[in-house]
C-alpha cells in the first residue's frame, strides 16, 4: 500500500517542473481522502517578493497540473484537483514567505513578545518592520507570524495575492 507521503513526494517531483515552467513556486501538495475519491491540494505562489497570482497564471498552471497529473498517473482512482495560492492565512515561517508579504502589516511573536508592524524589507536574515519607527527582528527570533488583514484599506498590485 502507498504511504500518503510517498504519493505527495511523487506529485513534487511530477509537479515542480510543470509550475517553475509556467514562473511559479510549487509551496505544497498534499493528498486527501474524500469518501470515494481523493483531494489533491497543490498549491502555488510567486517565486519570490511582494505581488500576487493572478488569475490568468493561476487558470494556466491549474490546466498544465492537470495535464501532468493524467500522464503521470501518479494518483489511484478518482481524484478531485484543487489548485491555488496560500492567501493571506498562510503562516510566515520562511525569509521568502516574508518578502511575498512585504508591505504587509504583519504580527510576528518572539521570545521577547509579539511585534505588530509593516513589512519594509528583508535583509538578510533580518525582517525589517515599520513600528513606527524602524523595529529590526531576525528570523530565527521569530516562533510565529502571520499577515494581519486590512479591512478597508486599498491595496497596492504589489501587495494583492
Amino acid at each position: 500500500m502507498t504511504r500518503p507521503s510517498d504519493v505527495a513526494a511523487e506529485l513534487r517531483r511530477v509537479l515542480d517542473p510543470v509550475v517553475s515552467d509556467a514562473g511559479l513556486y510549487l509551496e505544497d501538495v498534499a493528498v486527501s481522502p474524500a469518501g470515494r475519491r481523493s483531494v489533491v491540494r497543490v498549491v502555488v505562489d510567486l517565486p519570490d517578493g511582494p505581488g500576487g497570482v493572478d488569475s490568468d497564471s493561476l487558470t494556466d498552471v491549474s490546466r498544465k497540473v492537470s495535464a501532468a497529473l493524467d500522464e503521470a498517473d501518479v494518483v489511484r482512482g478518482a481524484y478531485t484537483l484543487e489548485v491555488s495560492t496560500p492567501g493571506i492565512s498562510r503562516p510566515l515561517t520562511t525569509a521568502r514567505h516574508f518578502r511575498r508579504a512585504q508591505g504587509r502589516l504583519v504580527v510576528a511573536r518572539t521570545a521577547g513578545g509579539e511585534v505588530r508592524g509593516r513589512i519594509v524589507e528583508v535583509a538578510g536574515e533580518d525582517v525589517v518592520l515599520d513600528t513606527g519607527s524602524r523595529h529590526v527582528v531576525a528570523l530565527a527570533d521569530i516562533t510565529s507570524a502571520t499577515v494581519e488583514p486590512e479591512l478597508g484599506r486599498p491595496t497596492t498590485d504589489a501587495e494583492e495575492g
